[in-house]
């Protein structure tokens, strides 16, 4: 090929390629390929994907798992923890005087004392496992000073096997006696004993005047704050009672779970999927 006709042969291939852009700008379009679909993946806001995870079996198990380990206890199966907790209630008005023989009620041996300038009740837990209780008690002279007495240290929620707490009920005053109208008790399993223990006692219903002497188990994690709207309306009304929020707590970690406004304390083993989680 001489050099005219590479010249030619060049000239002539810029001459295709320019009509080929310029057809391509203004008479034509170049079709890219279809854009790949979203990866798919949970969706929702992140307290949703939370009680999404939270909800999952396999999860409540890994808690117990860790939790019980933390605790240096066993760790109980998730059927363990769907099971009905044995409960008792005494609901007859008890009027408790100092240096009067104590009384039984619930699993439960009751008897207060005069300590210095307080009245405090003795609590003796005699079942056969940890329990969790509810004494409802009023000073018979009212409780108008009662917060002004120095509450002793307890544990407001459990009470270990074979255990006793001492809490401040008021002020002494001449005469006075504590009233007990309703008494509560739950037998839980270890783990379930160190759960309760981390609940704020406002949590299941108690009144401040016992609560604030509450010192339960210390963990680096606090529970929870949330408490629902809809689940205080239902503590008010006496919809949702000790044994409810109680039993809930008992197989669910405060600091993961949050009381559902549909829960009730199991009846029978296996009433309710557990973890219990609304929404």
């Amino acid at each position: 090929m001489s050099d005219s006709q590479f010249r030619l042969g060049t000239l002539a291939a810029a001459a295709v390629l320019v009509l080929a852009i310029v057809y391509l700008r203004f008479c034509g379009s170049m079709s890219l390929p279809a854009k790949p679909p979203p990866p798919q993946g949970p969706s929702g806001t992140q307290r949703e994907l939370l009680t999404r995870s939270a909800a999952s079996p396999t999860v409540y198990k890994g808690f117990l798992d860790s939790d019980a380990s933390t605790a240096g206890l066993s760790a109980p199966s998730v059927s363990d923890m769907s099971k009905k907790l044995a409960y008792r209630v005494d609901e007859a008005r008890h009027v408790l005087d100092p240096g009067q023989p104590p009384i039984e009620v619930a699993g439960l041996r009751l008897r207060v004392e005069r300590t210095g300038d307080q009245i405090i009740m003795v609590i003796e837990n005699k079942l056969a496992s940890d329990v969790a209780y509810n004494v409802v008690s009023a000073p018979s002279s009212g409780s108008a000073l009662c917060n002004s007495a120095r509450p002793l240290p307890f544990n407001a929620l459990v009470i270990s096997k074979g255990g006793s707490e001492r809490r401040t009920e008021c002020v002494w005053r001449d005469g006075m006696s504590i009233i007990v109208t309703k008494v509560e008790t739950m037998e839980v399993l270890p783990l379930s004993a160190w759960y309760l223990s981390q609940v704020p006692p406002a949590h299941v219903g108690i009144e401040d005047r016992i609560a604030r002497g509450h010192r339960g188990v210390q963990t680096t994690e606090i529970c929870s704050p949330i408490m629902p709207a809809v689940v205080r309306t239902g503590i008010d009304r006496g919809d949702i009672g000790w044994r409810d929020l109680a039993d809930f707590y008992a197989r669910h970690r405060c600091q993961t779970y949050v009381f559902p406004a549909s829960y009730r304390a199991l009846k029978k083993d296996g009433e309710r999927a557990i973890p219990a989680v609304d929404g």
